[in-house]
């Protein structure tokens, strides 16, 4: 973990700190029990949290180590968590609790474009990251924007991932394939390949840049 990511996992512990982690936590009085954290892995937990288990203090005094293990292990969908986070209405909590989340959010970014493969648990591709970022309710312009910002080897490797996976008919990823097909895309790419061109991931952005060129011409 790299020390700005530690950082910000730290101010999170602290901001939400104000909320005790309960050890046993309500269940919907029609359809499930009372559920002792400790006795269910955090995955299942992450899926009822919220809902059918606890409520928006629970998912306030879990955030921190759900927000932890996301980073640290692969074993939570960050899709889950932050639509979780979302249907709790983030953006309604005190300003220093939506700055925590922010921060973490721009962080655990920042840490995964400059590394590739990534190493960050629950977000092992870019396309993992924006899918979840997205369930915020933010929108992902700021991460796309931060994404044309980093000119490293690693950022480009993870641009040439996305457009080779990348379904460009998918009308629900509108916004993400109008970003990739602006020019500025291409052309990095073509830059990318001709700086690594002895590179054993060469070949990758290569790919990559056909795709694009050939979306072009569709």
């Amino acid at each position: 973990m790299d020390e700005e990511l530690a950082v910000v996992l730290a101010r999170v512990e602290e901001v939400f700190a104000s909320y005790p982690r309960r050890a046993v936590l309500d269940g919907c009085p029609h359809c499930r029990p009372a559920t002792p954290v400790d006795e269910h892995d955090l995955c299942s937990l992450s899926l009822r949290l919220g809902g059918t288990v606890g409520g928006r203090d629970d998912v306030k005094s879990l955030l921190p180590l759900l927000f932890e293990r996301m980073v640290t292990s692969g074993e939570l969908d960050g899709s889950i968590v932050l639509s979780t986070v979302a249907k709790e209405e983030w953006r309604s909590w005190p300003a220093a609790e939506q700055q925590a989340i922010k921060d973490y959010l721009d962080a655990v970014w920042r840490s995964l474009l400059k590394e590739f493969p990534s190493r960050i648990g629950a977000f092992p591709d870019a396309a993992t990251f924006l899918e979840a970022a997205a369930m915020t309710g933010d929108g992902i312009e700021k991460y796309l924007a931060v994404w044309d910002a980093t000119f490293v080897p690693a950022a480009d490797r993870h641009l040439a991932q996305l457009v080779t996976e990348h379904d460009f008919a998918d009308a629900r990823r509108k916004s993400l394939t109008v970003w990739l097909c602006r020019e500025e895309v291409a052309d990095r790419l073509i830059s990318a390949f001709e700086r690594d061109h002895d590179a054993e991931w060469a070949d990758d952005l290569a790919t990559a840049s056909d795709i694009l060129s050939r979306q072009s011409r569709a």
